[in-house]
């Protein structure tokens, strides 16, 4: 089965393992969700990532922990939300001065710029724009 849009799919796999309180998502790995990922992981909403090859090489498999604090019974994300921003039928570009602040800055933007994908907070003391993939916080 073909995805037209797997980055909204890794947000929304993602999103929904943390309304059920799931502790791994697993999902087909790209160069582009292990790099997001890898951003998340920075940032402290997930605790692992990692690419499998268990079953067949052909097909990595992205393995994400979610973070979590607090006791068993009361435990919550550290994750809120994730909001995908650029689509494939409405790309959002911006410029360096108009990165959006996630939540006065609590939360993260995520951007592909010509230097890699970045937070917001990095592109703009790098003084470079991009396509606006997602929100977190």
């Amino acid at each position: 089965m073909s995805i037209s849009d797997p980055i909204a799919d890794m947000l929304t796999r993602i999103r929904n393992a943390v309304m059920v309180g799931q502790a791994t998502v697993a999902m087909p790995s790209s160069k582009m969700k292990i790099e997001i990922a890898n951003i998340l992981k920075d940032e402290g909403y997930l605790e692992t990532v990692e690419v499998v090859n268990d079953e067949d090489p052909n097909k990595p498999v992205l393995r994400l922990r979610v973070k979590y604090v607090g006791k068993r019974r009361e435990r919550q994300s550290v994750l809120t939300g994730l909001e995908r921003v650029s689509r494939p039928g409405r790309r959002v570009y911006t410029k360096k001065r108009d990165i959006p602040w996630v939540l006065s800055g609590i939360g993260i933007a995520i951007l592909s710029t010509p230097k890699g994908v970045m937070t917001g907070q990095k592109a703009r003391s790098l003084g470079i724009g991009g396509e606006l993939l997602c929100k977190v916080w």
